[in-house]
């Protein structure tokens, strides 16, 4: 073996793209042969800050990981006893993942208690450093984590310029590996037939829990400005809008219908199990992200895997993965999106997918264990 590794952070039972990505980055790591485990959350958020239906996968567990489901975000007593195991158990190497200010007096705490064994170095994978949706308290939780890791790596520009902020420690920009946990490309036809979308329609796919940054009130403007201009009267589109909710349904119910157009939509707003993932990636003629705001994003590296361009927004760290010869770049405005739209289903696109399949060999997990170990 290289190393003990433990990774910190999201994984089974709990869901969501962080969970899938620690475990997939846990795989990696053992096939580089690395004594690997993951210490994930007993207790992830109070129920008043998660805005989703659950926060449990009904997946089964991956059968060939070492899950440890121990972290209690709000107990301190909890996070002393967590530290002082893991301190015990001197890992080579601790990765932690954070995203969330609200787990900065967690983290931070149990990663000084590992600190004083002298030996356990201590990697941050910073997702945000600043939130999308802010709170007060924010910047002193950060702070307080920071302190005790060593170095860090962020997946976008935008977040290592947020990093600089708080501290100099080394920082590295690494491009999120692709999503290939989720099963392979599967045939269009049988992918519609397991949904039960029609064969003949060409589907525009909006993807991931929605939040307001995300700007799904923006692609619902962009598909009313289509209807009045007659498109959909000559073009056989349907808007595939898939995930939950993570705000009030009803802002986005009363779009709907105030733009009268249920008929170009298909709503399958419930959580997407991994299981299904691929029938929703492989039967998308396109992917697109309206984002008003991003760091990242974990929908692109899906796309990439599942071989689907994108219309994604000029906004973070978005147009930095979709070069023109993948994809097409937006304003992010709902005119301008419409004539993405317009324009994508105007050209031949069989470019696109021979381009992607050439680009995504760059995104690979190896790349991002090598780039971790050789950061500290």
């Amino acid at each position: 073996m290289k190393g003990k590794v433990v990774i910190i952070g999201p994984a089974h039972p709990l869901r969501g793209g962080l969970a899938s990505f620690n475990e997939r980055m846990a795989k990696e790591f053992m096939i580089e042969n690395y004594e690997t485990s993951i210490y994930t959350f007993s207790l992830q958020y109070p129920s008043f800050l998660f805005p989703g239906t659950t926060q449990f996968s009904a997946e089964p567990a991956p059968s060939t990981l070492d899950i440890h489901v121990k972290i209690n975000s709000i107990n301190p007593f909890n996070w002393i006893k967590i530290g002082l195991e893991l301190k015990k158990k001197q890992p080579d190497l601790i990765v932690v993942r954070y995203w969330l200010p609200f787990m900065g007096p967690c983290l931070g705490t149990i990663l000084r208690i590992i600190k004083q064994n002298k030996k356990t170095k201590i990697v941050c994978i910073a997702d945000n450093i600043i939130p999308h949706e802010k709170r007060i308290g924010d910047s002193n939780f950060t702070k307080y984590f920071i302190k005790p890791i060593d170095a860090f790596i962020t997946m976008s520009g935008s977040v290592l310029n947020d990093l600089k902020k708080f501290t100099n420690k080394p920082a590295e920009e690494i491009t999120h590996p692709l999503y290939d946990n989720f099963g392979n490309k599967i045939e269009i036809d049988v992918a519609k037939k397991h949904l039960q979308i029609p064969l003949n329609t060409k589907i525009v796919l909006f993807f991931g829990f929605i939040r307001k940054y995300k700007g799904l009130d923006t692609l619902l403007e962009a598909i009313y400005i289509l209807k009045q201009q007659d498109y959909f009267k000559s073009h056989s589109i349907q808007f595939l809008i898939a995930g939950e909710y993570y705000e009030d349904a009803k802002t986005y119910e009363d779009l709907i219908e105030k733009y009268q157009i249920k008929e170009q939509l298909i709503m399958r707003t419930e959580f997407i199990q991994d299981s299904d993932v691929k029938y929703f990636l492989s039967c998308a003629d396109c992917v697109i992200q309206p984002y008003k705001s991003a760091t990242q994003s974990g929908v692109t590296p899906l796309a990439y895997h599942f071989e689907v361009p994108m219309i994604v927004t000029n906004v973070g760290g978005l147009p930095i993965l979709v070069p023109d010869t993948i994809g097409l770049i937006a304003e992010p405005n709902a005119q301008s999106i419409a004539e993405k739209i317009e324009q994508f289903f105007e050209q031949n696109n069989s470019t696109y997918i021979s381009n992607i399949q050439e680009e995504k060999k760059k995104y690979t997990w190896d790349k991002l264990i090598q780039k971790i170990v050789q950061i500290v």
